[in-house]
């Protein structure tokens, strides 16, 4: 049995936990392959919304294992919140929750680096969430880090202590340390608590369950533009978002991989800085981001907003091989009487229909208007009964992008998604 791999298309925030909620069912294990607790995966059902940050979105369901990979960096302190929070809800996390003993730990330190870092960069900065994530990444290529299997080591403190000295010898006098104290007592007591869950091989329990015709299901974080070596650089995120991150992050050989769900919203949005050609920075834009409560999932920053950019989701269906798309929040999009769809950029006076080397604040879109559905949609219970100009839009963009849609979330709910 093969692995099936979801993932989201644009910037992120596209609604992937929502439909790995919805497909864990047909699945035995979710295993999350890249990313940390910069990413939020929100669900919502029975009335109440819950955001993962670290815990991959099948956590919910019984009968499904959930594996942390060893291409995600963790935070022992958010984990064990994240932890407790469901435990509240009598989610019996300990039998359905696996980690990754090659995943990287997120020092105390890692986020005093990634706040020293925005600072100096002054009006240039990235948009980092501040969770250190970038820092831990770079101590993993650096061959410094610490990982999980190390937490058991009786070398493990003074691994850390060399780490952290090294920390502070970058930031040398900087007043941020002064921070450590109360980060490094509330990270020592996670990592105990970390070690009473079951640490894994995850790579050779991955590849075992497959040969014995478990299916699996890869999940994505952030999303394709917003990959280290893809996305709108230097405006990305530290780790490979893209479908060949599931083999780094999980162990699992490319020729594993059979289908491949990409997620897109049926407009965009961006957190922090970066090049955004389809921004609607007015009223219109003010009104998807009330109406979409488009605000950060981890940090809670407002989300920039704008139309659906056609060479960006072309640009991400051929680098991660997309075989099938979801198209999210289509509901937000309600009382819009005319939408708009860029197809095209232009850039240094010239047309172009792709995704370039480099993005910029003078690339424009070129639109193209769509009559809107300007109906509510968010009781439609199959694709018979959508307005005629919302199939019209799903009929567009599957022709521009050749890709079928084969799911399409007309609300937050669980409940209130279309497959197709």
């Amino acid at each position: 049995m093969g692995v099936d791999v979801l993932l989201g298309l644009q910037w992120g925030d596209e609604g992937k936990g929502k439909i790995v909620d919805v497909l864990t069912p047909q699945y035995d294990i979710i295993a999350r392959f890249q990313g940390g607790p910069n990413a939020g995966h929100t669900l919502e059902f029975e009335g109440i919304k819950h955001v993962l940050h670290t815990i991959p979105s099948g956590i919910f369901r019984d009968n499904v294992v959930n594996v942390i990979g060893n291409g995600v960096v963790i935070d022992p302190v958010i984990l064990k919140k994240e932890i407790d929070q469901l435990e509240n809800l009598n989610v019996n996390v300990r039998k359905k929750l696996l980690i990754s003993k090659k995943a990287h730990l997120i020092l105390p330190t890692h986020k005093l680096l990634d706040k020293a870092s925005e600072i100096a960069k002054g009006k240039h900065k990235i948009g980092s969430t501040l969770k250190g994530i970038g820092p831990t990444y770079m101590d993993k290529t650096g061959r410094n880090g610490l990982r999980v299997g190390d937490i058991n080591s009786k070398e493990f403190k003074e691994k850390y202590n060399q780490l952290k000295e090294k920390h502070f010898a970058l930031l040398k006098d900087s007043s941020l340390i002064e921070d450590i104290t109360s980060l490094e007592t509330d990270f020592l007591k996670s990592i105990n608590y970390l070690k009473e869950f079951d640490h894994i091989d995850s790579e050779h329990y991955l590849n075992n369950a497959a040969k014995e015709g478990k299916k699996i299901l890869a999940e994505g974080a952030q999303g394709t533009l917003l990959d280290i070596d893809f996305g709108t650089y230097p405006f990305v995120t530290s780790s490979n978002t893209i479908t060949a991150g599931t083999c780094t992050g999980l162990g699992i050989a490319p020729n594993k991989i059979d289908k491949i769900v990409g997620i897109f919203k049926a407009y965009c949005t961006r957190v922090g800085s970066g090049p955004f050609p389809s921004e609607l920075d007015n009223t219109v834009g003010e009104q998807m981001r009330k109406i979409g409560n488009e605000f950060g999932a981890t940090t809670g920053r407002e989300r920039r907003c704008g139309w659906i950019d056609l060479p960006a989701l072309k640009y991400a269906i051929m680098i991660n091989g997309v075989t099938e798309l979801s198209m999210m929040k289509a509901d937000v999009l309600d009382s819009f009487e005319d939408i708009f769809v860029c197809t095209h950029y232009i850039q240094n006076g010239d047309k172009i229909d792709y995704f370039p080397f480099e993005l910029s604040d003078k690339t424009q879109p070129v639109l193209k208007k769509i009559k809107g559905w300007n109906t509510d949609i968010t009781k439609t219970s199959n694709e018979e009964s959508f307005p005629k100009e919302l199939s019209d839009y799903i009929s567009f963009l599957e022709k521009e992008l050749n890709t079928p849609i084969s799911i399409v979330s007309v609300g937050p709910n669980r409940s209130e998604t279309i497959v197709r």
